[in-house]
């Protein structure tokens, strides 16, 4: 980390803690101050912040990190400023694994249709579509030398399950294509603390894996060719770079759904505090970031004195959106 950015990290850092107190002190129930800093430091016992809010608060953190984690590490492996973390079919795969589940459970009538659509059901089948999808897209690969090539691959793939996926809508009920647009929408608050458990060691994995490669990262920066003649095993490279994006993006979207523009825009925002293409500098800073806005998505979509609670889903398009826009409009280019 370069010394010159203490202070901007000191600051994210500080932002980091008010906006996480901040999320949880939002709520259809109002839960005075004093009340939330002692049932975090343990004085009291209060079970809406305990079990319902802190948990939320969590998952928060380790989304937007995570997206925009895995969105630097498409963007830097394709060279490529408007790559996020989905572009190799993950959230397609998810997706599909979820419909076979909601909308294809039809098809197994009574007992079986309550056994499948679960809670759990619906966190494995997302994860072994992600998973299918994401081994689809590496035999694939392990065949192609361009880059690029693996982009068009993964994109394809997307296609093809989204045409199977509407297939399958086309001959569902009502009811199941309305459970399955909910889980559409995004949600952080559905976790308990072993769900949240099991989501951190895997996210946890991922960025492990992604800490390794920083190495790999730097150098990929400038060119395949160049980063071969530096001795980089450049198949090995992407092939944990493309693992690590799969385990923190298909995670992501197993626990809390598929969450749209933080992956993209969130490393954009980052560049523009830290110019630099120093990914040991970049991955902590768009930690810091991604943590934050989700944060700030989601105390928004609570919106606050009401008991109504918006699709993250959508705040973080309505966010994203425009950020990327005005990067783009007031920098006439991505910074990469």
């Amino acid at each position: 980390m370069e010394k010159k950015y203490t202070y901007p990290f000191l600051i994210l850092i500080a932002l980091l803690i008010i906006c996480f107190f901040v999320n949880i002190s939002l709520g259809s129930v109002s839960i005075p101050t004093k009340e939330i800093f002692n049932s975090l430091i343990g004085k009291a016992d209060n079970y809406i912040i305990q079990n319902y809010r802190l948990p939320k608060a969590f998952t928060a953190i380790l989304v937007g990190s995570g997206l925009g984690i895995s969105g630097l590490l498409m963007q830097t492996l394709f060279r490529n400023p408007l790559a996020g973390p989905f572009v190799l079919g993950i959230s397609s795969g998810a997706s599909l694994g979820v419909a076979l589940v909601i909308l294809g459970s039809g098809f197994f009538g009574g007992v079986f249709t309550t056994l499948l659509i679960s809670k759990w059901s619906v966190v494995i089948a997302a994860s072994l579509g992600s998973f299918l999808v994401l081994l689809a897209v590496m035999i694939v690969s392990s065949r192609v030398r361009d880059t690029m090539a693996i982009l068009i691959i993964g994109l394809m793939f997307g296609s093809i399950t989204a045409a199977v996926v509407s297939v399958l809508s086309y001959f569902s009920s009502a009811e199941q294509l309305q459970q399955y647009v909910f889980w559409g929408f995004g949600s952080l608050g559905n976790l308990s603390w072993s769900e949240l458990f099991i989501f951190f060691l895997i996210y946890l994995t991922g960025v492990l894996m992604t800490i390794v490669s920083i190495k790999g990262l730097n150098t990929l920066l400038l060119g395949e060719n160049y980063a071969k003649s530096m001795g980089l095993n450049l198949k090995r490279s992407r092939l944990v770079i493309i693992i690590a994006t799969s385990l923190l993006a298909g995670t992501i979207t197993a626990f809390a759904g598929p969450i749209a523009f933080i992956g993209l825009a969130i490393p954009h925002m980052t560049r523009q505090i830290f110019h630099t293409s120093n990914h040991k500098t970049l991955l902590p800073a768009v930690f810091l970031f991604g943590a934050i806005v989700m944060l700030i998505c989601d105390s928004i979509a609570q919106l606050p004195t009401s008991d109504y609670t918006l699709p993250i889903n959508a705040i973080t398009s309505l966010v994203g959106a425009p950020v990327v826009i005005w990067l783009l409009v007031r920098k006439r280019k991505m910074l990469f």
